[in-house]
């Protein structure tokens, strides 16, 4: 299921992969249900594409978010995303013990326990889901490939039209030659 959750860096929130076009994603906001379009040439990451650094390797972000589900009994996060460095980095070695702390920032902790309740309060509580992450992960991978290219609108016609307006060059008299 995370995998058509998506993170597009330079907008907040999270959003939900819709369909796909030529060069892009349609992607819907999970907070006021607008749909927009999310470039080629935009960052976009799936949430199931992310993990947390820990001693000995990573954990997938999903199981991390399960971890945070079974820890809050599928509620809403206790700890405030805005509390002090010290009490998320407690927080986050109660859920995955032993985590980088090194490399897993406090504003990364803060930023899963938001996109964790807004999970949360859209519905959306089945974090490790197979069947439709592998579908997903094909069209961002795709669109991610694919160049923007520029669209040209009647090249010919444009061409035409700028011979007939163009201005007839004169002849210069009176030039001498050196020589």
């Amino acid at each position: 299921m995370l995998k058509e959750i998506l993170s597009v860096s330079g907008k907040p929130g999270l959003f939900k992969l819709v369909s796909k076009g030529k060069n892009m994603l349609i992607i819907e906001s999970l907070v006021d249900g607008k749909r927009l379009p999310a470039y080629s040439n935009d960052k976009v990451v799936s949430l199931g594409d992310i993990a947390i650094f820990t001693g000995t390797g990573e954990v997938p972000l999903a199981k991390v978010l399960e971890s945070v589900k079974a820890k809050e009994n599928g509620a809403q996060c206790s700890l405030d995303p805005k509390s002090d460095n010290d009490k998320l980095r407690a927080y986050m070695n109660e859920i995955v013990p032993g985590y980088d702390s090194e490399r897993v920032y406090p504003s990364d902790i803060r930023k899963m326990i938001v996109w964790y309740n807004t999970l949360i309060n859209k519905g959306i509580v089945d974090f490790e889901s197979k069947e439709e992450d592998e579908k997903t992960e094909s069209v961002v991978k795709e669109v991610k490939t694919a160049t923007p290219k520029k669209i040209v609108k009647n090249e010919a016609k444009v061409k035409i039209e700028a011979k007939k307006s163009s201005v007839p060059q004169k002849k210069l008299t009176g030039v001498k030659k050196s020589g």
